[in-house]
């Protein structure tokens, strides 16, 4: 059986080897080598540690390894970074057990040759007075890139956008695990009954900003609680609720959620309209499908109708909505806390976003009807995806025109932009980096 430390290795290797999703893939890990809760809480740990601060490990590697950084193995590379976050950010890790363990997972690892290198790179660290100097601040880029683990293309572009106060607490907001946040089912309870049920399994729960929400601790698996079994609630952050708020759909209207997977928001709206109405929730891939149509039944939501579409080409679809939510695919800037791998992709991988968006954002706005509502959205913060996208659509669009996002009280804006746009950050609120925009057909 492998323990912890093995476990956080192999999940590594597979997200910085094969592009496989830290969370899932840390979940399937988990749950094949049956861990411990404590063990559990290890591995998961170390496995977010590690990619929440992999740029700064890295900077620390290249400054005290002989070897050119480029020389070194992933495998050897994966250890290393694992005993130097142990030694570094987990206090209740004894230095020798970290140096110790690393050679020993090494040598498991058949990585004869580099336990040695290993241990001498660790050892050394462990003696050295300053444990890693800084850039000098005055290469601000470099040194909040360095500082915080964050390619310098991205701290630019939030200093750029959003200056500097702005950019450091999202900055700071990149390692820790976020709250965990839970929507009432208000079609089978109400929060302050819920609160009550979840106590009884030994969760911890407290309302939020925005309404029917829940902030828990203490839950273990989700999915093993009994209220969830039941139905009473769904995961489901903040700002993807409030997005649900904001679209605002009535009892007995037409929905149409265009990119809907995994289906929190489709599920919000239609508990907002009470299960009366019909919800139409699309994806471009047949397997979030079939997650939606469980979730909904697990809810007790019956409006919800779930299929294949491809939001950006499909024209079959001809009847209008009173309301059509488009949360698009996104460079996910908003969720690096939940998955904190997609920080290291290459600023090119997101070039071609701004025109799918766009292509999305106009196929989708054929479906509205007069006076209805369009709400775009993403899990990013990014201008050039958020804003930018918007104004190329009211533009060319003369038939829809912005409309004034009315926010819940605790609910406030960080940054001055138009009043039919919000974006949410990490900071004070909580919830995921998140952009929202309201417009309405007022012309045919």
């Amino acid at each position: 059986m492998k323990n912890s430390r093995e476990v956080a290795y192999d999940v590594l290797l597979k997200v910085l080897n094969e592009d496989a999703y830290s969370n899932l893939a840390l979940d399937n890990a988990v749950k094949e080598n049956n861990l411990s809760k404590l063990d559990s809480a290890f591995c998961t740990a170390l496995v977010y540690g590690v990619l929440e601060r992999l740029l700064t490990l890295d900077y620390i590697i290249r400054k005290m390894s002989s070897v050119p950084f480029r020389k070194i193995e992933l495998p050897t590379l994966i250890i290393l970074r694992m005993g130097i976050y142990q030694i570094l950010y987990m206090d209740k890790v004894p230095d020798s057990a970290a140096v110790n363990e690393s050679v020993n997972l090494a040598k498991k690892k058949k990585l004869f040759k580099s336990s040695g290198f290993i241990n001498g790179m660790l050892r050394t660290l462990i003696r050295a007075e300053c444990k890693f100097p800084l850039p000098p601040e005055s290469d601000r880029v470099r040194y909040m890139s360095v500082k915080y683990s964050c390619p310098e293309y991205l701290v630019k572009l939030w200093l750029d956008s959003y200056g500097e106060n702005v950019t450091i607490s999202i900055l700071e907001s990149l390692c820790g695990r976020p709250p965990l946040t839970i929507h009432t089912n208000t079609l089978l309870t109400d929060s302050d009954t819920l609160i009550e049920n979840l106590s009884d399994e030994g969760v911890i729960a407290e309302k939020s900003q925005v309404s029917n929400m829940l902030t828990v601790r203490n839950t273990g698996a989700v999915d093993s609680l009994k209220a969830y079994n039941l139905g009473e609630f769904f995961v489901q952050d903040t700002a993807s609720a409030l997005c649900a708020y904001i679209a605002n759909p009535k009892a007995g209207d037409k929905v149409y959620d265009v990119c809907s997977a995994p289906g929190g928001k489709s599920f919000a709206m239609a508990i907002n309209m009470e299960n009366k109405g019909e919800v139409y929730s699309f994806d471009l891939h047949p397997h979030k499908i079939k997650l939606i149509e469980a979730g909904a039944k697990r809810l007790g939501i019956s409006i919800i109708n779930a299929s294949v579409r491809d939001a950006a080409k499909d024209s079959t679809l001809t009847e209008q909505a009173d309301v059509v939510l488009c949360d698009v695919p996104c460079s996910g800037f908003g969720i690096l806390r939940r998955k904190p791998e997609i920080r290291y992709n290459k600023s090119e991988d997101y070039t071609n976003l701004p025109s799918l968006q766009l292509s999305i954002l106009e196929n989708s706005a054929k479906l509205v009807k007069m006076g209805g509502t369009l709400v775009y959205s993403t899990c990013t913060l990014n201008p050039q995806e958020n804003s930018d996208v918007v104004e190329a659509f009211l533009s060319k669009h003369p038939e829809f025109t912005g409309r004034v996002i009315t926010l819940p009280d605790g609910i406030n804006r960080k940054i001055q932009e138009a009043d039919n746009m919000l974006t949410l950050f990490p900071s004070p609120q909580g919830s995921d980096g998140f952009f929202i925009a309201l417009m309405e057909r007022s012309r045919i």
